[in-house]
């Protein structure tokens, strides 16, 4: 006969257990509970010769319980010892940032995090007949822990990239509504391809590539949207009409450009500008 006898005091704990075998599926297993005096105990017993498939439903619902029981709290305890620097609101937003990562399909996921756990589970009850569930999550889970420090260093660079974005973008707001505007109308053409710029009498405006002259660039390398930024910057146009001719190249880009020229951008999709990049813009993909 096969046993786990199962040792917690927490209460939910025990009664999340005691659901899970009962709807256990398996012929020949039965459970029973008592209580000592460090303990609370559920022990389950497997009378049947698939031992293996029983070691697998074992270390998949405790695998469960982690996740489901442990996770956030052992996240919470990682960031504050981790980055106790930063404050209660840039910790609670990190926070959220963990937890919008653990929802998306990535190294992080739900399902790798199960497979982890699944595994030092399965090996530990191969050859032990009980767990102090408190003591395991503390002491056996370095892997799974290493998966959520992982998770939280990425979530925190993720989180200062995008104050720094931000505060990029306030900085670049400051300084065009502190200058006086050099030009009229700009337009941008957004294309497949690339982004041209054109004035007011719709002539290609030159990117001004001379770093020299550059109110932004990037940290290592100067793309082409670097300089369309930069050029921007040294007109000031009062206006700003992006003529959105594709509607899936330079997002990230566009996206910033909304944000840093607010109400002087006004977006545009059907109009004879519009109209004649488009044909353009189907004659460059042929």
């Amino acid at each position: 006969m096969n046993s786990l006898c199962i040792k917690t005091n927490n209460d939910d704990i025990l009664k999340y257990l005691k659901d899970e075998f009962t709807e256990f599926n398996m012929s020949d297993v039965y459970f029973s509970t008592n209580e000592f005096k460090l303990y609370k105990n559920i022990i389950i017993h497997y009378k049947g010769n698939n031992t293996e498939f029983f070691y697998n439903k074992l270390a998949t619902i405790l695998s469960y319980l982690v996740i489901d029981y442990f996770e956030s709290d052992i996240i919470k305890n990682v960031l504050h010892s981790n980055y106790f620097y930063f404050n209660n609101i840039e910790f609670f937003d990190i926070l959220n940032l963990c937890y919008e990562n653990l929802c998306d399909d990535n190294e992080f996921s739900f399902e790798n995090r199960q497979i982890v756990l699944f595994d030092i589970f399965y090996n530990y009850i191969k050859s032990h007949h009980s767990i102090i569930i408190s003591g395991f999550v503390n002491f056996r889970l370095s892997t799974y822990r290493k998966l959520l420090e992982d998770l939280i260093d990425f979530s925190v660079n993720e989180y200062i990239i995008e104050r720094e974005y931000y505060e990029f973008i306030s900085l670049l707001k400051l300084y065009i509504n502190s200058q006086s505007s050099l030009t009229n109308i700009v337009h941008i053409i957004n294309l497949d391809y690339d982004i041209y710029l054109l004035n007011e009498d719709l002539n290609i405006i030159d990117i001004d590539k001379n770093s020299l002259n550059a109110k932004y660039l990037s940290d290592v390398t100067f793309s082409n949207n670097d300089f369309i930024l930069n050029t921007l910057l040294n007109l000031l146009p009062q206006k700003v009409f992006l003529h959105q001719v594709s509607n899936y190249s330079n997002l990230e880009f566009i996206n910033t450009l909304k944000l840093i020229f607010d109400s002087r951008l006004k977006i545009c999709t059907d109009c004879n500008i519009c109209n004649l990049y488009k044909n353009l813009n189907v004659k460059h993909k042929k």
